[in-house]
């Protein structure tokens, strides 16, 4: 089977989800809300704008959440994607109900659809996990790395063995020397942080041959992807500048920061009410100030909810958290960090203007200091305002090297864009709940996270 029927094959199953979580609502929404609205004709031919208008929003949430991902995602990741997109999709329908209705309509049926669509997701998740890995067998894989290693350990540790099967890891010094033809025994090819130069090589040779690729880029890929394309002399010229939106860009994404963040406050302000009491239990103070670095380097406070004990480091010495495993965070840190309250205090950085809501997270100067003695790129993500969430806050972790956090920085500082911030802001629903992503830094690892891109990032 070539790629184009496996390409086609995946969407009808996929959009088999989407019809199906539709049938569902619709069925449900036409018996118990749908006679309501018989009074009027327009209602009537109405309700089939509503299903579409659901399909529609599933399909936009399911896509941010990659939640139809059969091939790469795990059952449970995909159940929980996909039930994610469903209740952000059934809770936006049910506001369009309300006021088609002019009055607040019944929640039972609501619920009824909610749990009706993640039985059937839930089974779908299952049998398309077992079609897809019966129909199409691993693929025949070689990974090619020159500074970075340990990919095949990554495939293993997110369940990607059915998807790939790594059955050569080599330098790319010996895929040179044998000759680029090696690769033609491959279906698939992954090039980690391997020389531009090289990677050109053998990349010319894989599209040739028709061979599916994966790169894992350096950080003067990621910068030239925000090249923008011009023509001179009568040829193609990429230009490069330092990070700079538009006028629109800054003015609707300050007036966004400014609408959003306020809204946020009103309705958390209640729990942000129980969780200051609850910090006041242990006599110290309920927020916690801290010095970070925001656009071009300049200093702010940053405002949250203190998690650790007041003398946390009374040894005046920076450090990162371990996680669950610092013992300096007090019992009711554990809680407010798990489900992200001690970061809430911020949106009051994000409205007096030292903070957005989507950009790099503001680093702290002396941690700063320290990944750019072996890093002096790192200084570059400040070429945008630190936001309270982002790239690297929604596909990385806690722990993640900072050259990785560099590099998703650098993304979204390449491409500046309403939608993407908005795709960005939905995307960070999805891992408020997912652990992995608050995971600490174990003792010893900061130096190690430091130093680990030392030697990659000479030859960049």
């Amino acid at each position: 089977m070539n790629e184009f029927q496996h390409d086609l094959i995946l969407r009808i199953v996929k959009l088999l989800n989407m019809l199906l979580m539709t049938a569902v609502f619709s069925i449900i929404w036409f018996l118990s809300y749908g006679h309501e609205l018989y009074g009027l004709e327009f209602y009537r031919r109405g309700n089939w704008v509503i299903a579409l208008l659901f399909f529609l929003l599933y399909g936009v949430f399911g896509r941010t959440y990659d939640a139809f991902l059969v091939s790469l995602n795990r059952i449970t990741e995909m159940v929980y994607s996909q039930g994610l997109a469903l209740f952000l999709a059934d809770f936006l329908m049910m506001i369009v109900t309300w006021l088609l209705m002019r009055s607040f309509p019944p929640v039972l049926p609501v619920m009824l659809i909610f749990i009706l669509q993640l039985v059937f997701t839930t089974l779908w998740s299952l049998l398309a996990h077992w079609w897809y890995f019966r129909t199409f067998p691993p693929r025949k894989t070689l990974i090619v790395y020159d500074m970075r290693e340990g990919v095949e350990v990554l495939i293993s540790q997110y369940g990607l063995e059915k998807k790939f099967r790594a059955e050569t890891i080599c330098q790319v010094k010996e895929v040179l020397e044998q000759g680029v033809q090696m690769v033609e025994e491959y279906e698939a090819v992954y090039l980690c942080g391997v020389h531009s130069h090289d990677r050109n090589i053998i990349i010319k040779h894989c599209i040739a041959c028709g061979i599916q690729t994966y790169v894992i880029p350096r950080l003067g890929d990621v910068m030239m992807s925000g090249a923008k394309t011009m023509h001179m002399f009568h040829i193609p010229v990429l230009r490069l500048d330092r990070y700079k939106p538009t006028p629109e860009f800054t003015v609707i994404k300050r007036f966004f920061d400014i609408f959003l963040s306020a809204i946020a406050l009103v309705i958390l302000s209640p729990f942000m009410l129980i969780v200051a009491l609850a910090i006041k239990s242990d006599g110290g103070p309920v927020f916690y100030k801290q010095t970070r670095l925001t656009k071009d380097g300049k200093e702010f406070k940053v405002l949250k909810f203190r998690s650790m004990r007041v003398d946390a480091e009374k040894d005046g010495v920076a450090r990162l958290s371990a996680g669950d495993q610092d013992d300096r965070i007090t019992a009711v840190g554990h809680v407010i960090r798990k489900i992200r309250m001690d970061e809430v205090p911020q949106l009051i950085n994000i409205l007096k203007g030292e903070m957005s809501i989507v950009g790099p997270r503001p680093e702290r100067p002396e941690i700063a200091a320290q990944y750019e003695e072996e890093l002096p790129e790192f200084r570059l993500r400040l070429q945008a305002k630190a936001g309270l969430t982002g790239l690297a806050q929604v596909y990385g972790q806690y722990n993640t090297t900072p050259y990785d956090k560099l590099m998703m920085d650098l993304m979204y500082i390449a491409h500046p864009s309403i939608v993407e911030d908005l795709r960005i802001i939905l995307a960070t629903v999805k891992i408020l709940f997912m652990p992995e992503s608050t995971q600490g830094i174990d003792p010893g690892q900061e130096t190690a996270m430091v130093s680990q891109k030392t030697e990659e990032n000479k030859k960049d």
